[in-house]
């Protein structure tokens, strides 16, 4: 399915009541980012070995399935590493840079709680493929290690760590369509796969531009600084509303019922973070830091709030997911996670993840690599 991730002022206090329950923070070690599969096994030793292991082999097709997200969790994390390095909390639970007072300042105008949203998003990505990889070796089947192909610069501005990456946050080319996809109650992606959702910010999906400051140049001048967290503030639910539908959609390929709950209980996670993200893109996209234009390069952030723009398309406080036809149009509309095709549903996301540039500078390995992964997750079919 090539269409799974494609263009899928609020109070505080309103926030700090859902905080706990939007941001699902798991228990991660100290540089877990970094392990490679080879310590995955050390750490399920004895009897919890066997307990995990008791119930026999994964199908070919559900060892599939968990790799292939595996590897995206993997991915996720990198790039979000990165952001809390820059404008996150620097703690014990996520390791690496000592942050960027400028580029966090701006988060922090959006949402005071922004740093320990980015803090608390990361450490759920590490968590879930950490996970996913102990599993697959209490299971007997591969793990999924993706170091030979961190070889990404990333930032050098003050606070990166200047660790190689596996993902590419200074070239992006966003598609903002889900804004407009999830406030439409006339459309679902799956049953209209050539209506065109209208993107939130059409600029966004012109050009390459970063989300985290690439050197101490990009402070200034205080528009740019802006369009960048901006940028970064629509990237980030763009991405998670991706992982909402994928999980949904590789679920129904699965065969056991472990491996069921594994996926139907990670993707709600997802779908907590793009609530979360979406509300705060709204916040960069109204009064009072939007209407903008970044000087360095024109890149243009519209008040989605104004006309001549506003209404149920484009208001900012509209985060809940508005009913939609499902299934069929002969029933009565839903709200509902939109897509959840399961036809092609990891090569969507694969092909996503590459037009979005994330992947910008990556080997021809890489993409070899993954595009087997993707196959392989498309290929499982569920038995018995």
């Amino acid at each position: 399915m090539s269409e799974l991730m494609d263009g899928i002022g609020v109070p505080l206090n309103r926030r700090s009541f859902v905080k706990k329950g939007l941001m699902a923070a798991g228990a991660a070690t100290m540089g877990a980012g970094l392990l490679s599969p080879s310590v995955f096994a050390t750490t399920i030793s004895g009897e919890r070995s066997r307990h995990l292991t008791k119930h026999g082999s994964l199908t070919n097709g559900d060892a599939a399935l968990l790799r292939f997200v595996a590897a995206l969790e993997t991915l996720e994390a990198d790039f979000w590493i990165q952001y809390n390095e820059l404008g996150g909390v620097q703690d014990s639970e996520v390791p690496g840079g000592s942050g960027n007072q400028a580029y966090t300042e701006k988060f922090e105008a959006l949402d005071d709680d922004f740093p320990q949203y980015i803090h608390d998003n990361t450490d759920d990505e590490i968590t879930h493929f950490t996970f996913l990889n102990a599993y697959l070796v209490s299971k007997g089947a591969q793990p999924v290690d993706m170091e030979q192909f961190r070889t990404l610069p990333g930032s050098q501005a003050t606070g990166a760590s200047g660790a190689l990456r596996l993902t590419n946050l200074m070239q992006l080319t966003l598609d903002t369509s889900w804004y407009t996809r999830y406030r439409d109650d006339a459309h679902n992606p799956d049953l209209d796969p050539n209506f065109v959702f209208l993107p939130a910010i059409p600029g966004l999906a012109h050009g390459q531009f970063t989300a985290i400051p690439r050197t101490d140049d990009d402070l200034a001048p205080d528009a740019h600084l802006q369009a960048i967290v901006s940028t970064a503030a629509f990237h980030m639910p763009t991405i998670e509303q991706g992982g909402n539908s994928l999980y949904p959609s590789l679920a129904q390929r699965a065969s056991d019922v472990e491996v069921l709950r594994i996926l139907i209980s990670i993707g709600p996670t997802e779908t907590m973070h793009f609530q979360t993200w979406s509300d705060i893109a709204g916040d960069a996209s109204s009064d009072p830091i939007a209407p903008f234009t970044d000087p360095t390069n024109g890149l243009f952030f519209p008040n989605l709030n104004a006309p001549p723009l506003g209404g149920e398309k484009f208001s900012t406080n509209l985060i809940m997911p508005e009913p939609c036809p499902f299934l069929s149009r002969d029933l009565p509309i839903v709200s509902v996670i939109r897509p959840t095709e399961t036809n092609g549903a990891a090569m969507g996301a694969l092909n996503f993840l590459t037009r979005m540039g994330l992947f910008r500078g990556q080997s021809q390995g890489f993409f070899d690599f993954m595009t087997q992964l993707a196959t392989a997750a498309d290929a499982a079919q569920r038995e018995g």
